[in-house]
């Protein structure tokens, strides 16, 4: 039996999700264990996952972004106090790496995309891989100092491989491998179910509304999206608007992507994972456009070179409205994307298994 490592990051539900994808084929092959290292999601991940040769060790993994109130930009100030207080005892997040792989007898390290265990891994000589279509080094330039930033640097400088998601413009010196969107698997029955529940005449369109469910925008109420004739909206659980045309994923739903697969059209901030969702099931996208994130503009610019989606600036989105004519044009200028989608998560497994 041979033991995988495998971190996730605690920014969010995104990593999480797309994480599960890949573990799930990596469980294809009988003689191996994995062990979940995480904490924001894990119960999620536990509920999602719930095979026996998965344990879980709970535990911080990195600290994602903070937002300023009443909106989806970053919060520069408490992100550098938050930057500085995780990395202030590096050394000893270090050494307890290095025990925990040594006690469970690792035998590779995945990590998407926490720099926690890369020193410790490379000092050990365990290969580490990580798999992501950013760093959070690179995600956190020009909203923290380059000279802040030399631990995390010097961290993913330690990978042995770099398995680089489609957007990605990371430039590491080591072996990297190159892969496209992927999501879970879709179920189509539960599809067909979720579009009879909230439109069963067929007559409107529905709109997955997602803002992530580490962000905390106040006063959605008030935004007149809803008022969009002839559309029905799908949101997560944590946000609380109450109209008749919009049904709140319950907060123990599993399978968010069959939600996001029923839809007609994906309003979101860039995250690669509800991203990825929504491409793999040929769902047209609206993008609010974050300019200060790096991250989030490598994916837009991809996704914008392929048609894949159009964008909304945050202030213009707070007056606007949706039209049944946009929504077509979108899902026409999709169908003729070659997409190149075909089993990415199982093809990251079957590399993943390979360095075993």
């Amino acid at each position: 039996m041979k033991t995988i490592a495998y971190y996730i990051s605690d920014y969010g539900y995104g990593h999480a999700s797309r994480s599960i994808a890949v573990i799930r084929k990596l469980f294809k092959q009988p003689e191996v264990k994995i062990i979940v290292c995480h904490s924001f999601a894990l119960s999620f991940i536990k509920e999602s996952l719930g095979s026996d040769r998965v344990s879980y060790r709970n535990i911080k993994t990195d600290i994602g972004y903070f937002v300023e109130s009443y909106s989806i930009f970053p919060d520069k100030e408490k992100l550098l106090d938050e930057y500085k207080s995780f990395v202030v005892d590096w050394d000893n997040f270090i050494e307890q790496e290095r025990e925990f792989l040594l006690k469970e007898k690792v035998d590779l390290v995945v990590s998407d995309i926490s720099p926690l265990p890369f020193e410790a891994a490379y000092e050990l000589g365990i290969q580490a891989v990580g798999v992501s279509n950013f760093t959070w080094y690179t995600a956190y330039r020009g909203l923290i100092e380059d000279v802040e930033l030399t631990t995390f640097k010097n961290a993913y400088q330690k990978m042995t491989y770099f398995y680089s998601l489609i957007g990605s413009r990371e430039e590491w010196d080591m072996g990297s491998n190159e892969y496209g969107f992927f999501s879970r698997e879709i179920d189509f029955d539960e599809v067909q179910r979720i579009k009879d529940s909230v439109n069963p005449t067929g007559d409107k369109k529905i709109v997955f509304l997602g803002l992530g469910m580490k962000i905390g925008v106040n006063s959605l109420e008030q935004l007149p999206i809803w008022d969009s004739p002839n559309c029905v909206f799908l949101v997560s659980s944590n946000v609380e608007v109450k109209r008749q045309n919009v049904f709140p994923i319950l907060a123990d739903y599993l399978e968010s992507q069959n939600y996001i697969a029923a839809s007609d059209l994906v309003i979101s901030k860039a995250g690669w994972g509800m991203i990825g969702e929504a491409v793999s099931a040929n769902v047209p996208l609206l993008i609010l456009n974050r300019p200060s994130m790096q991250e989030d503009q490598n994916t837009i610019e991809y996704l914008m070179g392929q048609q894949l989606c159009e964008l909304i600036d945050w202030e213009e989105f707070k007056s606007y409205h949706l039209d049944e004519g946009f929504i077509e044009r979108l899902k026409t200028e999709m169908r003729g994307n070659d997409l190149l989608l075909s089993n990415q998560a199982e093809k990251i497994a079957e590399s993943l298994l390979r360095l075993l």
